[in-house]
């Protein structure tokens, strides 16, 4: 059905467990309740779901969290009869990991994911019966659930879209989501509710306090992924391997790793650059890892992005730029399996919580900080920013609502540069605005701007009060999702991951830090760099460059483009009508591509590769005689 792993949740009734046959109908793995009917269903690796029983009330985690059956029994006693399933983050407080929780009680159900959208909830109706899960795409297949064409249009202008948008509605009409941060309700009457569980922080501790909280944090997120979940102590040594790119997050994970039970293996991707210095800073640290194991493949043709377009045979419940990945992916999932590893590490949401966002410079303006006014000044003087243009975006109120409906308005305009350039001001707007590409049919168009429109008429407020909180908040969930359906592709090739910058303490630490100091402009990250300097050796810590990819893009646009148009020749995106391949045709034969139509061309290869996995995924279920 889904090619990876996911679970169902499903009421303790006659009707729910006609459903459960039909959303599954082949042998899975399964939690029953005390009556015989099933609970939970779906597909899942050894030790990823927990279950605790007291009383009536159940409690299931379900993926990486380093609590045992038996000490989450514990916890559930402690809280004796859950009466109320809102108790039920008192009983999972503190603990570690990545997960779902799911709990049963007094004939209701409550679920929800993570905060930070790597694990998410769906729900759908079927013959009256409310059913959540993990993913999406299975409750689509299950309730026969049509696309919907006009939320693939947003992902068009960016995959995955920011706040709001997929927050509440998935890419299937009939299947809602549920907000991250918040929790599904089931009542015994069948009525599904959705009430917060979590809330951003607000950003008041300073650098120093905030920083022992990171350590701690991510320290603990890191051993809850070397850790023996398997439950068999006498198996040999753990192994698990690590993206090793040469960049301070990566970097920081493997050395926290490597102090842990497990066996270390990392991982290396070469620019075909030259002028890249990543991977000289990868074998710095590499030297400095004695005991791990190191993987660098030679750069190839066979690698570069685009490479390998349709060889990963698996779909995922949105579309994803790993899709431009393909090539790699199967390779990094080949050599990590033989070598052993059950999980690996990337360091995907460090940028998002620790670097600078150009919104934080509104946090600078009005903290009256006369340090955090020097530095935008002194920054200002370094990146030639004109005057004006920079304090017409420092004073700009902007409502979000507001701000969304310009969106609309303005996402024809033509699209800005993906990294600020000398002495052009970045701006400071709740988001980075999205815009169509240019070969986005009419129909994409109108799509999209009307969905932002009544986006903009409706009731969505920002993620925070602080326009640089809301920011680091939303950025996280963006990559939190993008992380998430890259994890359903190396599950599916048999090599889950992990990305520990987004378990959600690690997230909350980090968003508890004041954003002038998380966010200083004159330090590369200085709440990171703070938080391990315990951990990783200062001069690492000290590495102030960052790798640039741009060759990389145009020797791979090069080196596949006979197979980019061949994709285009045979456009899924053309048959839905959200595409112009003839437009699309004639910028791939232009001889370089502007940054900004990188991105466009990512967004809609992802599209194009989704909407073709679905497809694929359609036939061998009904080849299975599944629905």
């Amino acid at each position: 059905m889904t090619g990876g792993p996911w679970f169902a949740v499903f009421p303790d009734s006659e009707a729910a467990a006609g459903v459960a046959r039909k959303v599954c109908p082949r042998p899975v793995d399964v939690v029953r309740y005390p009556s015989g009917r099933p609970w939970l269903l779906g597909e899942w690796p050894v030790g990823d779901v927990v279950v605790a029983e007291a009383g009536s009330s159940l409690l299931a985690l379900i993926g990486r969290c380093p609590v045992n059956a038996e000490e989450l029994a514990l916890r559930l006693r402690g809280m004796r009869e859950l009466g109320d399933t809102e108790q039920t983050e008192q009983v999972v407080a503190g603990l570690p990991g990545s997960f779902h929780v799911v709990v049963s009680a007094g004939g209701r159900l409550r679920v929800r994911g993570t905060a930070s959208a790597v694990r998410r909830v769906f729900h759908a109706e079927s013959d009256g019966v409310t059913v959540a899960a993990s993913r999406a795409d299975a409750l689509a297949h299950a309730v026969g659930a049509v696309m919907d064409e006009e939320q693939l249009a947003l992902h068009l202008l960016s995959s995955p879209p920011s706040y709001p948008f997929g927050e509440h509605r998935s890419l299937w009409r009939g299947v809602q989501a549920v907000r991250p941060g918040h929790a599904l309700l089931i009542g015994p009457d069948g009525r599904a509710t959705v009430r917060p569980w979590w809330e951003p922080p607000e950003p008041d501790l300073s650098l120093a306090e905030g920083a022992e909280n990171v350590r701690r944090a991510l320290s603990l997120a890191v051993s809850s992924c070397t850790a023996n979940r398997t439950g068999n102590h006498t198996a040999n040594r753990t192994v698990i391997s690590a993206d090793l790119s040469g960049g301070l997050d990566s970097t920081t994970l493997c050395f926290l790793a490597a102090r842990g039970p497990a066996r270390l293996i990392t991982f290396h991707w070469a620019s075909l650059d030259p002028g890249n210095d990543d991977t000289a800073w990868a074998r710095k640290a590499a030297a400095l890892l004695p005991d791990a194991e190191h993987v660098a493949p030679e750069p190839s043709d066979a690698t570069l992005w685009f490479s390998g377009l349709g060889d990963v045979p698996t779909a995922t419940d949105e579309p994803g730029l790993w899709a431009r990945d393909s090539a790699r992916l199967l390779l990094l999932a080949r050599l990590m399996t033989r070598h052993g590893s059950r999980l690996h590490l990337t360091g995907g949401g460090g940028d998002e919580l620790f670097g600078f966002l150009p919104p934080y410079l509104h946090a600078h303006v009005r903290s009256r900080s006369l340090s955090a006014l020097r530095q935008v000044n002194r920054t200002r003087v370094m990146q030639r920013w004109p005057l004006r243009p920079l304090l017409a975006e420092l004073s700009d109120r902007t409502t979000f609502a507001d701000w969304l409906a310009t969106t609309a308005r303005r996402i024809t305009d033509p699209a800005l540069p993906a990294r600020p350039r000398t002495g052009r001001v970045p701006s400071t707007a709740w988001e980075v605005m999205p815009q169509v590409p240019p070969w986005a049919r009419a129909e994409a168009v109108d799509a999209a701007r009307t969905l932002l429109r009544e986006a903009s008429s409706g009731t969505h407020e920002p993620l925070a009060a602080q326009r640089g909180q809301h920011a680091a908040l939303s950025a996280a969930r963006t990559c939190g999702r993008a992380f998430r359906v890259t994890e359903q592709v190396t599950a599916a090739l048999g090599l889950p991951s992990a990305a520990p910058y987004l378990d959600d303490n690690v997230l909350e630490a980090a968003l508890s830090v004041r954003i002038t100091e998380r966010g200083a402009l004159d330090r590369c990250k200085p709440l990171l760099t703070t938080a391990v300097h315990p951990d990783v050796p200062g001069e690492l810590l000290a590495r102030s460059t960052k790798g640039e990819y741009t060759a990389d893009f145009h020797q791979a646009l090069h080196r596949n483009k006979a197979a980019l148009n061949r994709l285009v020749d045979d456009s899924h995106l053309a048959r839905a009508g959200l595409v112009d391949t003839a437009v699309l045709r004639a910028h791939l034969a232009k001889p370089g591509l502007p940054p900004e139509a990188m991105r466009a061309l990512d967004n809609t290869v992802a599209c194009e590769m989704w909407l073709r996995g679905c497809s694929a995924a359609k036939g061998r279920s009904a080849a299975k005689g599944a629905p």
